[in-house]
Order: C-alpha cells, then sequence, then structure tokens
C-alpha cells in the first residue's frame, strides 16, 4: 500500500510534527504509516527545559519550578529571571496528548513493527520494518544509528550520560521551589561531572549524575558519586524509587546532508539535540515548524530544511574543546554563569541571543583552549 507519509519512530520529534501537521490541517485526507514496536503508554522519560512562564504546552507540564541554581564551591547563582520557569513533562502526558488527536484520523495507521531500512528512489521511498515493505511519498527517520558518527575525526562525539534515582528521605532535605542545574561541587576526576536535582517535595526529587564526556563510566560509579552527594547534603537514610539511565549524543555531525527531497531525518537522528546542552524540547518545538512550513510549498523538498547559522559554530567550539580536554567544564560553566546574567546565556542557548551577548559569553570562557581549537579548525 502507498502512503503520504511514513515515520519510522514515534518519539517526540515525529509526534511534535503531527501535531504541528493537525493544528495546519495538513493531514485531511492524507494516509499515514507510523512504524513503532513499543506501545508508548508508559513515562519511558522526561524533558526540562526553561521557558516563560506562561508556554504554550504548560496543559501537559508535571512540575515546575520559579528558581534554578548554578552551584559550585565557591558560589551559588540563581538562574532563572522573574519572567520565566523551570518546566517537566513527563513524556507519556505528551504521548497520550498527540496520540488522542491522532485518532480522529482514520487514514492513520500505527504498526507495530520496527524499522529496518529504506530505500530513496526519488519517485517514491521504500521503508522496510521486520514485517513488509512500504512505499511512502515523503519519509521521516527518527531511528538514531550511533555507531554512523562513533568514529568521525571531524565531529566527535560527546557524550551526556547519566544515571538518576527518584529518592525519598526520611528527613526534609531539599527546596521544593528550586532546582539545581549544575553543582560542580563534586569531584571532577578529570572530566566534567556534576549533579542535577528537581525536588518534588522536601524530601523527594530526583537525583542525577551527569558527565559531558566521551566515555561511559561503571553502573557502580554513577551510583556511588548518587549516595554520596545524598549523605553530604544531609540524607540519613534514603529509599529509592526508581531509577533512570540516559547518553545522550551531544555533536555537531551534519546529520542534514544525508537528508534528500523524500527523507528526513528527525529527532536525535536528525541532529535536533542541542550538541552544548543536550536539550531537546524547545528545539524540536521550533525544527518542527520548520518542517511543517515546507508544507505550505508548492513543492516539498527537505533538503531545504536546514538552515545554518553562528550557533553552529559556536556548539562545534564548546564540543572539540571538552572532547579534547574534558576537564574544563566545570571553569567554563563556572565562568559563563558567575560573569554573566544567566538570562543572556538561556538566550545564547536558545540561539536567540544578539552578537553583544555572544561576544559577552564567549570572551568569560577561558580562552587559550578555545584558540588552539580554532586555529585547528576544519
Amino acid at each position: 500500500m502507498k502512503y503520504d507519509y511514513i515515520f519510522a519512530g514515534i518519539g517526540l520529534a515525529s509526534l511534535m510534527i503531527l501535531d504541528k501537521m493537525i493544528d495546519a490541517k495538513l493531514l485531511e485526507s492524507k494516509k499515514v504509516l507510523l512504524l513503532e514496536p513499543n506501545d508508548k503508554n508508559c513515562n519511558d522519560r522526561t524533558w526540562c527545559f526553561w521557558d516563560n512562564k506562561l508556554g504554550d504546552f504548560d496543559h501537559l507540564v508535571s512540575k515546575k519550578w520559579e528558581q534554578a541554581l548554578f552551584v559550585n564551591e565557591c558560589k551559588t547563582v540563581q538562574c532563572l529571571s522573574d519572567d520565566s520557569n523551570y518546566k517537566m513533562i513527563e513524556s507519556i502526558r505528551f504521548y497520550n496528548y498527540v496520540l488522542n488527536k491522532l485518532d480522529k484520523y482514520p487514514e492513520i495507521v500505527w504498526k507495530k513493527e520496527s524499522f529496518i531500512a529504506f530505500e530513496d528512489k526519488n519517485s517514491e521511498v521504500i521503508v522496510t520494518s521486520n514485517v513488509a515493505e512500504y512505499s511512502t511519498d515523503k519519509f521521516f527517520n527518527s531511528v538514531f544509528e550511533v555507531s554512523k558518527i562513533e568514529n568521525n575525526i571531524n565531529y566527535p562525539l560527546l557524550k551526556q550520560h547519566f544515571i538518576g534515582w527518584f529518592v525519598r528521605t526520611t528527613n526534609p532535605i531539599f527546596d521544593v521551589n528550586c532546582a539545581t542545574f549544575m553543582d560542580f561541587s563534586i569531584p571532577q576526576k578529570e572530566n566534567t561531572r556534576f549533579m542535577y536535582v528537581l525536588p518534588f517535595s522536601e524530601n523527594e526529587a530526583l537525583v542525577e549524575y551527569t558527565l559531558f564526556s566521551p566515555s561511559l563510566l561503571q553502573e557502580s560509579e554513577y551510583e556511588e558519586a548518587i549516595s554520596d552527594y545524598l549523605k553530604e547534603k544531609g540524607a540519613t537514610t534514603f529509599d529509592i524509587i526508581k531509577k533512570e539511565q540516559g547518553n545522550i549524543p551531544m555533536t555537531v555531525f551534519p546529520f542534514w546532508k544525508i537528508n534528500s527531497r523524500n527523507v528526513l531525518h528527525i529527532g536525535t537522528a536528525g541532529g535536533w539535540t542541542k550538541a552544548s546542552t543536550g536539550y531537546t524540547f524547545k528545539n524540536a518545538i521550533k525544527q518542527s515548524e520548520r518542517v511543517v512550513s515546507l508544507f505550505k510549498k508548492t513543492t516539498i523538498d527537505f533538503r531545504k530544511s536546514h538552515k545554518t547559522n553562528r550557533f553552529l559554530f559556536y556548539d562545534k567550539l564548546f564540543v572539540k574543546v571538552l572532547y579534547k580536554n574534558n576537564v574544563l567544564g566545570k571553569q567554563i560553566f563556572s565562568n559563563m554563569f558567575i560573569k554573566v546574567q544567566p538570562k543572556k546565556i538561556f538566550k545564547f542557548l536558545d540561539e536567540e541571543s544578539n552578537l553583544k551577548q555572544e561576544l559577552e559569553i564567549i570572551w568569560a570562557c577561558p580562552k587559550i583552549p578555545f584558540i588552539k581549537v580554532l586555529l585547528g579548525l576544519k
């Protein structure tokens, strides 16, 4: 059977595009196939992001914080301005929200099959699952194959890897209104290591041990660090309610170069994860809006979905510096958050800053490592 659109994988990127297509009335009478082997009926991840106090997805937000801290052993910086919050969306709420909207479209079919491969024949794309072959006019692929970028010299792969514990302590040690973005007061061990804390009550929180580094650790090292941190913060005893684990690629590999007129790589597989932070949700909104705008043109060409900007260059510098000298992360982030107003940093990370703000942030960073990488950058 021939479909107008096929999506491989039903995650944030695919569902965000579909949500935007519904709002733009682009799915009327369209035949759409979704290939996803998992039921998507559980909370398999959470997305957090800084945002204005009133945002488009506030109806899905399960928790928000009015304050968020940057911490090292010498300084604590309150990062959020009066008009912003740090917000958390549980994936199951987002899945249910979009899937319920899709239920109103009988031409949209979900097959619980695994995507295997595709072949772009110009006039159509042949998509193969573990069960059958399908053809489509336009193919959206969100299935990420890290092996394709793992050993690329020009685009080194830095990893944001972490283990998190959802804990309940016997004594109250958390400030329920205050999250911790980065706590660099912990031992660095020649890496970029920090704790990330999202409190849900005075004695309940998600506590994550996070690294920006090229290599993963043994599981026991993450967990020992979390346990030590909780004890240092005054937890007498605690229960681990749930665990989570992640490994987010931080790379500026030009995924858009492998797009074709009819094939678009999206999500992590399309470089939608912000290379310098690992944040995805807000970037997925922007990228999805850009994709949907293509469908309003007479001719749809996915090769035109990407626009290069100076922020890609900044991300490339950052990733290469940390890849070559991983211990510098603490100094880089400390200099930024202590010397520059955090509101400017967040505008920079959201790619909404002006050149003056960007120069102020760049000037705050250690100069020599960036100059060395800049001189050797291709």
